[in-house]
């Protein structure tokens, strides 16, 4: 499912129009970027937890010619799952 099919779900299940439902979309997009970006969390009760993780620089090796190669700090955006949100997949998988 891509951005616009979303915005699609979105605006038909709560019956408003698509351009209200990528404002509301948008607006959350937004609000996690924000608050990932000052360093904080985003839990959402049921649905999962939104982290930034930092990784240290290390060293690495390219595949192609088995170079040695320094590979930087930095930081990622980490999703974990929450429980409920978890059973559900785990549901899927049977």
């Amino acid at each position: 499912m891509n951005k616009e099919q979303l915005v699609t779900k979105i605006a038909g299940d709560v019956k408003i129009t698509k351009a209200q439902a990528k404002a509301a979309l948008e607006s959350f997009v937004d609000a996690v970027e924000k608050t990932l970006k000052k360093g904080d969390k985003i839990a959402l009760v049921g649905f999962g937890t939104f982290s930034v993780s930092k990784r240290k620089a290390r060293i690495g090796r390219n595949p192609a010619t088995g170079e040695t190669i320094k590979i930087a700090a930095k930081k990622s955006v980490k999703f974990k799952a929450g429980k409920e949100f978890s059973n559900f997949i785990n549901g899927l998988k049977k």
